[in-house]
């Protein structure tokens, strides 16, 4: 999958914060080693978002003593919610989020740039391994990393989602899809400013909502696997997962000395920035197939607009002249349709224009996406969209029918995990290593062999933890190396004692 884009360069001076936007800094973040200019605008821009937060209404008690009932009350209501949400579609009620599986896959991309730093707003504790007030909050980040497996790291299985239905090329959103994303990889780079924020930002983040409820249940209907979004079911509890480890995590680190109350208002106001952005409901609430189409078109245009024969004419222009022209794209759709290319509300593999863009010996192989081609399939089906919901070459459906029956005979997660089965490398070596391993190798192993070889010669075990915490930051945990780095500090947390670890 191909990681979002990053810039190749950084300006020698910080940008001001009116000129800085979301999808800006977050590229300039989801970098190994982000630029001290970066890394400037981003406190910048946190206090600018936690002033923006601050005169609106908090959730959050305003007593810590009350931050156990309020969890508790807030999971019973979510399971009262999704109780009466499934006892609706049992009685026959529509899905309530994702009307055609294109808005479903819509879903997945609006969220990416947030579900790809997944996490990372911890990563600045990682540094504090030798502080017990912390270790519960670092705990909750490698378990977001999956703790070094890769089958199991959050960004990983989101990656992989996403390349499963052809979404990997984020393109076309807005920066409020950016804001959350940024908001986290800024707390990450930030935590020795914004401590108390992080804190409370992370227990907004660890409460189970019920759209993520709701979302892995209609996903799931539409043949898309939900595990990464039952795994946050899961792993979020309240009795022993994350939610009550964030909920610890704020009592544990309240001040002795010093201002608790003003280290819990700040808390308060880290919790709120979970509130800017665009999230879960207001991605999913923003889609219009046509408009998305029209989108998807207009982003073609570009490149096809030079690449058509000019002896078909549509509405007396040709394609190139109309693809000259993306501000009519909407109106070449209509031309296309009155002149018989597209015939709306039926079968897709009717229509001359479907069978040119779908299959192996379709003129246009390739040039479209499997989510821009699942796009244009569900706008040419319309009305009768729910008998065709893939395009997998049998669109009466019965084909896809027998893919999900296959499917669902699998507990959910295992799809995933089947699909991983051998990826995972930890048993190829020791996750503890301090001894370097035989150097000769081919280079697809060389950086692993160099990360073993520059934890072996560290001094101490704080040069280790310092080199390995450089290794699982936000844009490197889910790599090889990352993911091996991952899995040492993980062991060497565990055995904070001794160094060597054995």
């Amino acid at each position: 999958m191909t990681p979002p884009p990053q810039c190749l360069s950084e300006p020698s001076l910080a940008i001001t914060t009116e000129s800085l936007t979301a999808h800006d800094l977050y590229n300039r973040l989801l970098v190994h080693e982000p630029s001290e200019a970066a890394l400037a605008d981003s406190a910048r821009f946190l206090e600018d978002q936690l002033d923006a937060v601050s005169a609106e209404a908090c959730n959050m008690p305003d007593n810590p003593a009350q931050l156990t009932a309020w969890l508790d009350r807030h999971y019973a209501d979510v399971g009262e919610q999704f109780a009466a949400y499934r006892a609706a579609r049992r009685a026959g009620a529509p899905r309530e989020y994702f009307s055609t599986r294109s808005h479903a896959l819509y879903f997945l991309r609006g969220v990416a740039p947030t579900k790809l730093v997944d996490g990372a707003w911890l990563y600045g504790l990682t540094r504090r391994w030798h502080d017990d007030r912390y270790y519960g909050l670092i705990k909750t980040y490698l378990e977001e990393l999956g703790d070094g497996k890769p089958e199991d790291n959050h960004v990983a299985m989101y990656r992989q989602l996403l390349a499963e239905h052809g979404c990997e090329q984020i393109t076309g959103l807005q920066d409020a899809h950016y804001m959350q994303g940024a908001i986290q990889l800024a707390l990450a780079y930030n935590a020795h400013r914004f401590l108390p924020e992080v804190i409370g930002f992370n227990l907004g983040y660890e409460q189970l909502p019920l759209h993520l409820l709701i979302t892995a249940y209609e996903l799931d209907e539409l043949g898309i696997d939900p595990y990464y979004f039952t795994v946050h079911v899961t792993i979020d509890n309240a009795g022993t997962g994350h939610a009550r480890r964030a909920l610890d995590s704020v009592t544990s680190t309240l001040p002795v000395v010093g201002n608790a109350g003003d280290f819990y208002a700040r808390m308060r106001r880290g919790f709120q920035l979970n509130d800017l952005g665009m999230g879960t409901v207001d991605v999913i609430r923003s889609f219009d197939l046509e408009a998305e189409l029209i989108r998807i078109l207009r982003a073609k245009s570009v490149h096809g607009r030079h690449a058509h024969a000019d002896y078909c004419r549509v509405g007396g222009r040709t394609v190139n002249e109309w693809l000259t022209q993306p501000q009519d794209i909407g109106l070449f759709l209509q031309k296309l349709e009155e002149a018989g290319w597209i015939r709306r509300h039926a079968d897709p593999r009717q229509s001359r224009f479907w069978r040119l863009v779908h299959g192996e010996r379709a003129e246009m192989f390739g040039v479209f996406s499997p989510y821009e081609l699942q796009v244009m399939h569900d706008w040419i089906a319309g009305d009768v969209v729910q008998q065709f919901s893939a395009y997998d070459g049998d669109a009466s459906g019965a084909g896809r029918a027998t893919a999900l029956a296959g499917a669902r005979a699998m507990p959910r997660g295992r799809r995933y995990r089947s699909r991983l089965a051998g990826a995972s490398d930890a048993g190829a070596f020791d996750t503890a290593a301090a001894q370097p391993r035989d150097e000769n190798g081919d280079d697809f192993d060389a950086e692993l062999r160099l990360l073993r070889h520059n934890v072996a010669r560290a001094g101490s075990k704080e040069d280790a933890m310092e080199l390995l915490a450089d290794m699982i930051g936000p844009a490197t945990h889910h790599t090889p190396a990352g993911l091996m780095a991952t899995r040492m500090y993980t062991r060497m947390l565990q055995q904070r004692a001794g160094w060597p670890v054995a």
